[in-house]
């Protein structure tokens, strides 16, 4: 069953255990305070449903995936230490305990803020006709959540020249550097990411879970010390993963060579 809905510059439609958001903030899907606000919203409202395990994140028209912050807004009184709401800008990049998966859908331009919020998805699929940048040095300002992430994804001097000249890279790029997982054509472009939904949609929704705590909160740890954590049970995902259904049902459905039936408890 579909079902679909509208939240002023979003919409979401759900299928299944999936729901896919679409930034639809004419004319080029730019990010004012209020749309940042509605985004977050939507991405807590996706993390505290049960019945949701992934989550697809694409835009309105082929021109723009999104440029980042709505210089219009911006003009008319937006402050750039605004209230963005509960996520942060975008809604992603700082919304606490997302412990499910996001996947980024990116058509035609894709910069700024708007690559940062790219950034903020576990993993992005492309169109061939995507570009990409981080323009912020050339208006006086710092991509801040960009020279945070970039430095970590890929190699610290292409991440630096990247930031340092802002200058536009494409799909083929992006690909080469180990930016996006995918470059699709773009009318193929969704078709890939909902096929690739749906397997996720299929797997263990707490293990899902585990991962990315795990990743997240060992970001910044020595190896041992994360370990130990994982080990001593001492994350609440992993806790949970380890006293639950699935995980029995895992070793049962592997030693009577069945799939696995998951519930998430």
């Amino acid at each position: 069953m579909m079902e679909m809905r509208s939240e002023g510059p979003l919409k979401t439609r759900r299928e299944g255990a999936i729901l896919e958001v679409t930034l639809d903030a004419p004319k080029a899907n730019a990010i004012s305070l209020k749309t940042s606000r509605v985004m977050g919203l939507v991405f807590r409202d996706f993390r505290d449903d049960d019945s949701l395990r992934v989550c697809i994140v694409r835009a309105a028209g082929e021109k723009f995936f999104c440029p980042g912050w709505d210089l219009k807004a911006a003009a008319e009184g937006d402050a750039v230490d605004g209230d963005y709401g509960v996520g942060g800008f975008g809604g992603l990049q700082e919304l606490p305990n997302l412990n499910k998966p996001v996947i980024m859908a990116v058509q035609g331009i894709c910069c700024g803020g708007g690559l940062e919020l790219a950034l903020s998805g576990d993993i992005i699929m492309a169109s061939s006709k995507a570009t990409f940048a981080l323009p912020e040095i050339r208006s006086g300002t710092v991509a801040d959540a960009a020279s945070i992430k970039l430095p970590k994804r890929i190699p610290y001097h292409v991440a630096m020249d990247l930031l340092l000249t802002g200058r536009w890279f494409d799909a083929e790029e992006a690909l080469r550097w180990g930016l996006i997982k995918e470059i699709c054509a773009p009318e193929e472009l969704m078709d890939k990411t909902w096929a690739l939904a749906r397997l996720l949609e299929s797997g263990p929704p707490l293990v899902y879970a585990a991962i990315k705590e795990v990743v997240r909160e060992a970001e910044n740890m020595r190896f041992q010390d994360a370990l130990n954590r994982v080990t001593k049970r001492q994350m609440p995902t992993v806790d949970r993963l380890y006293s639950s259904e699935d995980q029995l049902e895992g070793a049962r459905a592997f030693s009577e060579k069945r799939d696995p039936v998951w519930k998430g408890r």
